[in-house]
């Protein structure tokens, strides 16, 4: 599969965020429960709500370990390896990573017609900031309008940069997706994760959240849930809270399984809400949450719906297949992800730059070769265009 006869879309790319993205578009009367800039033995750290941050080993980014760096790693380790020995080598910021301009001509060197792009600091802040909703609010609403200044959010039908929404106040997330909406938002993105509000932790899918939902519903804009801090415990077995410093080392611990919990337990919980019922135009993405849970879900929902006669008007998991698409780690079993949710319902997304993604992105290309090409199709283009593609309600 060295060349295709269709283009293709990756629905998973990503900025690494400017210096002052969550601080140009900020009232600097915030700044103490936001997000400030520090110096600690010569380097340099963000303060989270008054807190040192160290989720990240450089929020510079400046040096950066290449993309695809532990790309061996998730195939499996043939070599051995030790897990930190991927990481050694750092070279400068590429221009790609930041400017969007750059970022075009990659696309073009990489044989993509278009990405859609996400935050990577502004995927495990919302965390950091639980205990404060209000805070938490008037940070993203600073970083989303960097990310329209700085990306666009249909930059010349190409990059595709997602707002991110919180929803720690329910009237706030209303103004921002109006917003996002009024300025060509085509995708939304937030975290799988319990909102914190005032009042406390509660379902996304509270009817404190209603209005949230019909607008979105109407909208037809999807709700991408990406891979983040989803604020899940460990219970003790490990510390919680996010960290890519690995100043401890790298070993095995319960925390990699955070991710596919976090968009499990949302997942379960909008099937087991009768959400899907309520909003027949929502449409749901889940990216970089691997798709390794779906069997497990869909057997667990299944016996939930046999013992609940009567509460489901409709059978839950077609409703999920209908209303949900999925975007699996490239190391999981494409095919299989395919035969569970239809080839209309799987997109293609490479992770780059990370270094947990691909080293390009049609290094993707053999996960899908045993797809007939209709399939493939849809799965590293249509899919992830028809997402894109305006269908309100």
């Amino acid at each position: 599969m060295s060349e295709l006869d269709h283009p293709v879309i990756d629905a998973d790319n990503h900025y690494y965020e400017a210096l002052d993205a969550f601080t140009r578009h900020l009232d600097p009367v915030w700044a103490q429960r936001t997000v400030q800039w520090c110096d600690i033995d010569g380097r340099k750290y963000h303060v989270v709500g008054g807190r040192v941050s160290r989720a990240v080993t450089n929020p510079t980014f400046d040096p950066i370990a290449r993309s695809g760096a532990m790309h061996d790693y998730f195939r499996g380790n043939p070599d051995g390896r030790d897990p930190l020995s991927f990481l050694t080598e750092r070279e400068p910021i590429r221009p790609e990573y930041r400017d969007r301009d750059a970022r075009i001509a990659v696309l073009d060197q990489q044989g993509l017609e278009a990405c859609w792009i996400f935050p990577t600091l502004g995927m495990i802040y919302e965390e950091l900031l639980t205990g404060d909703p209000e805070a938490n609010c008037v940070m993203f609403r600073a970083f989303n309008r960097w990310v329209e200044e700085d990306w666009g959010f249909s930059y010349r039908n190409r990059i595709f940069a997602a707002p991110y929404i919180t929803l720690a106040d329910p009237d706030w997330a209303v103004v921002e997706l109006e917003w996002a909406l009024d300025a060509g938002a085509r995708l939304i993105v937030t975290r799988p994760a319990a909102p914190t509000t005032v009042l406390g932790r509660c379902s996304p899918f509270d009817d404190r959240y209603a209005t949230f939902w019909e607008l979105l519903d109407e909208s037809g804009v999807p709700l991408v849930l990406h891979a983040g801090d989803g604020g899940v415990s460990s219970n003790g077995y490990a510390p919680d809270g996010f960290s890519a410093a690995f100043s401890d080392g790298f070993k095995p611990s319960i925390k990699f399984f955070a991710i596919e919990q976090a968009v499990k337990d949302w997942l379960a919980s909008m099937l087991l809400e009768n959400h899907l019922a309520r909003y027949p135009n929502l449409r749901i993405v889940s990216v970089e949450n691997g798709a390794e849970f779906l069997p497990d879900l869909f057997r667990k929902v299944r016996s939930m719906a046999r013992k609940m006669t009567g509460y489901f008007a409709e059978d839950p998991i077609e409703l999920f297949r209908r209303q949900v698409w999925i975007n699996p780690f490239w190391e999981d079993d494409v095919v299989e992800v395919v035969d569970l949710m239809g080839a209309d319902r799987v997109v293609f997304g490479s992770d780059w730059p990370h270094i947990e993604g691909m080293p390009q992105p049609l290094d993707y290309l053999p996960e899908v070769k045993e797809l007939p090409p209709a399939d493939q199709r849809m799965v590293l283009h249509d899919n992830a265009l028809d997402l894109i593609t305006a269908r309100p309600a």
